[in-house]
């Protein structure tokens, strides 16, 4: 996509994914030395950003969702919701539709390499290990492993054996 396209896109589809990770960092992080103006700023942006597309990534200001780094978002923000007690580890991929939400023991802790399919739900206090894939639509509620593949609704667990 060239320069142009990309700042259609991004006028169209209401989301920057640059913009919108940089507002982020300065908005969740309690000691970012930011305006506190600006900080309330940046909150309403990203607000905006998640309204226009149905989607929340647990953003609050001075606490939120923890990203070790952004995450890849192959469809944009569409419709995605992470509890703002999440950590998320580097290199994830999220797919449009995932809910990531806390339920009985807290919220998910998600490891490094991960890939999580189109309307994949997380709940509970649980941990996804290291490079684990998850299938669309499926719904999990249990540790996963690390080289693990999940899939179908129930989710059966696939170990990849070094």
């Amino acid at each position: 996509m060239n320069k142009i396209e990309k700042i259609f896109v991004n006028y169209v589809q209401h989301y920057n994914h640059k913009k919108y990770w940089k507002y982020r960092k300065a908005v969740v992080d309690k000691d970012n030395k930011t305006n506190k103006l600006l900080k309330i700023y940046y909150l309403y942006r990203i607000k905006k950003m998640d309204a226009f597309n149905n989607a929340s990534f647990g953003t609050h200001l001075n606490y939120g969702a923890y990203f070790y780094e952004p995450s890849k978002l192959p469809h944009g923000i569409r419709g995605i919701f992470i509890s703002h007690n999440v950590k998320v580890g580097k290199n994830s991929t999220i797919f449009h539709h995932v809910t990531i939400g806390e339920g009985n023991g807290g919220a998910p802790t998600i490891g490094d390499n991960c890939i999580i399919g189109a309307g994949a739900k997380i709940v509970g206090g649980i941990k996804i290990g290291n490079n684990v894939k998850i299938g669309a639509g499926c719904v999990v509620a249990a540790d996963i492993p690390d080289n693990a593949t999940v899939v179908m609704q129930k989710p059966r667990i696939i170990v990849k054996e070094n």
